[in-house]
């Protein structure tokens, strides 16, 4: 009989504790330079040495550090990514998607499946966001995590959309101004509005010290209102956080703000209508959100009845934008 790969998904949670748990530790961090051992490793993250030399064994075999000797181990250069200063680090998206919050929510996904009802709201007694507002260490995590993301996908963003088209470019919920840095740096004759909730601007002065002339940085809730005068309103990982209601009433709101020449530019996944390997990214995430903020991925008909049930008309739908799975949906005021 052969091995089933089911067996494999179904221990996929091991892995995914096991990178978790580095990154907690800082152990990449503290792996930074010459090849240490479990002792030495142990005194400086407060770890049991002999627990961790079985931790660090098992990371070997999934490329994280090498083994050296019995008992001495060295970084890779993939490793090095769970580092706190690394310019590509993703240690705060493990930390967020592999810590004990999100991991209790997807632990109750068979009641989600039962109600409908999102799970991280009754295992919490919170809202994600009403979460993040009374955890201050959590809110860092989740801000530094969305920003590892955004840094990822980017330029492929940028490849997918001239930014330079537009004069003023408004990023709503754009957290700490990694994207909107990306756009202007990109569109050198922009300005840009990074508009966002106080918490989610907290790290936004340090992220666009090179750009503080060209970037404004205002605080606000897009549901109640944003910025006007801008030409283009990015939305980028926002309306898949929400049901169709609240996604109808931020794009509301956009539209109020916006002149009939502007336009409104979506950034998220597609769910396709007919799934593939290569679409398993997209249908996690809507899991994800399914189980998290009771928001969804949506398909290309969805969006469109979403931005016209608003007050838009799509002009345009570009991507994937390789390497991300990342659509731009453009989108203006409909007459």
């Amino acid at each position: 009989m052969t091995r089933s790969p089911l067996i494999d998904l179904a221990f996929g949670y091991m892995p995914a504790q096991m990178l978790h748990v580095a990154a907690e530790l800082g152990l990449a961090d503290a792996l930074h330079g010459e090849p240490r051992s479990s002792a030495e490793l142990a005194k400086e993250t407060g770890a049991h040495a002999p627990s961790l030399l079985r931790l660090l064994r098992a990371l070997a075999v999934l490329g994280v550090v090498e083994q050296r000797e019995r008992d001495l181990f060295a970084l890779t250069a993939e490793g090095a990514r769970l580092r706190s200063d690394a310019p590509d680090s993703i240690r705060s998206l493990i930390r967020l998607f592999c810590g004990p919050d999100v991991w209790r929510t997807w632990g109750d996904m068979a009641e989600t499946l039962r109600t409908g009802e999102y799970a991280w709201l009754r295992v919490t007694g919170k809202t994600p966001f009403e979460f993040f507002d009374t955890n201050e260490e959590l809110s860092v995590t989740f801000n530094r995590a969305m920003a590892e993301h955004t840094r990822d996908v980017a330029p492929a963003l940028i490849g997918a959309h001239d930014f330079r088209r537009h004069r003023t470019v408004a990023d709503l919920g754009g957290g700490d101004g990694t994207l909107i840095a990306a756009i202007l740096r990109a569109a050198p004759g922009a300005r840009g509005i990074l508009y966002d909730l106080p918490a989610g601007l907290a790290a936004a002065p340090k992220t666009l010290r090179d750009l503080a002339d060209r970037c404004d940085i205002v605080p606000g809730d897009f549901f109640e209102s944003v910025p006007e005068g801008a030409d283009a309103y990015v939305l980028k990982s926002v309306l898949h956080d929400w049901d169709d209601e609240k996604a109808a009433t931020i794009l509301r709101t956009c539209r109020a703000a916006m002149r009939p020449d502007a336009r409104v530019l979506v950034l998220e996944q597609i769910v396709p209508e007919m799934v593939a390997p290569d679409t398993m990214g997209t249908l996690m995430n809507d899991l994800n959100m399914l189980v998290s903020t009771g928001g969804r991925e949506r398909t290309e008909e969805e969006f469109r009845a979403l931005l016209a049930d608003a007050g838009f008309g799509v002009v345009a739908i570009t991507g994937p934008a390789a390497p991300s799975n990342y659509h731009v949906i453009e989108a203006r005021p409909a007459a």
